[in-house]
């Protein structure tokens, strides 16, 4: 962006969504105070068909794709996404500007009862939105109901409230943003229930070309993250999956920059799964020597 501009940031406009950008903007402007700015709001393919499950819409890019054509024509400088929306090919003419320093990459479990995921009742209804949950939760309780569930943050833990779904599962970073913890049941561990690739995390998506903008962007960059995630995402991507099949991935690095990462790939119905495990200095070579790991063990099989 040229020097005196306005920097203009879309988002889409769920309240999720409004205050992750309002968020980067309020780091935006503790280094850059006198930035001027302005923020518009997109409707998403995914906002705009609510009654149909991800996994018919077709996952990938329902989220960011308008945003990414803003982007690409102009429209607005910057974007705000939840990392694990992002499709792991990159968008050619676009880049990620700035990954911010992860939050919480657990799921956890929303209980009208305020009953744990292991003492739920025999059958109990439970809402989720993705492949990847439904996957571990048949592994861990194959007895549960398992319904689909959209909507926004607020409005699924209303459909809770109003006995829809004895229980959802819901990422722990969007109901901690929104001041909701209080609602939270469980934290579910990764040992059952590992995360997408990239949750937790922000990534700030502008032009490949905007050299003012990624210089804007520059102080909220944590490298750690950026370097986890890639490796997460690497694995995914080795797999030719997408943002809806059953695929998890967590990434820790450590304090001398190796990265300790665990994938899993699960049988939709839950029936099996293929968890690997792995430690490395480069993250896309550890995300696809796992992923190949995981194809060898007869993951492949559950990706059709």
């Amino acid at each position: 962006m040229a020097p005196g501009s306005t920097l203009i940031l879309g988002t889409r406009g769920s309240a999720l969504a409004r205050w992750q950008t309002g968020w980067v903007l309020a780091r935006l402007r503790e280094h850059w105070p006198e930035l001027a700015s302005q923020v518009r709001l997109f409707t998403t393919t995914g906002d705009r068909l609510l009654n149909q499950p991800l996994p018919e819409i077709g996952g990938k890019g329902v989220f960011t794709e308008e945003l990414e054509q803003a982007l690409l024509s102009g429209e607005i400088d910057l974007a705000v996404h939840s990392l694990k929306d992002l499709p792991v090919a990159v968008t050619p003419g676009l880049a990620l500007g700035a990954i911010c320093h992860r939050a919480d990459a657990r799921d956890v479990l929303i209980s009208a009862a305020g009953t744990g995921l292991l003492a739920l009742p025999r059958g109990a209804r439970v809402g989720t939105s993705s492949l990847r949950r439904s996957a571990q939760l048949r592994c861990a309780r194959p007895d549960l109901d398992l319904q689909p569930l959209r909507g926004n943050v607020d409005t699924r833990l209303r459909k809770v409230e109003q006995g829809h779904y004895d229980a959802i599962v819901l990422a722990a970073a969007g109901v901690v943003r929104l001041g909701l913890e209080a609602a939270i049941t469980e934290f579910l561990s990764f040992d059952v229930m590992l995360p997408a690739p990239g949750q937790g995390a922000l990534a700030v998506q502008c032009r490949a070309d905007d050299a003012g903008t990624l210089a804007l962007l520059r102080p909220l960059e944590h490298a750690p993250t950026r370097a986890a995630v890639q490796a997460e995402r690497a694995f995914l991507a080795a797999l030719g999956g997408g943002c809806a099949a059953p695929v998890a991935a967590y990434a820790v690095a450590t304090a001398d920059g190796t990265l300790s990462l665990t994938g899993l790939v699960a049988a939709a119905d839950g029936s099996r799964a293929v968890r690997v495990s792995g430690a490395g200095d480069q993250p896309q070579a550890l995300g696809a020597r796992l992923a190949q790991q995981a194809l060898g063990q007869g993951a492949g099989t559950w990706l059709l």
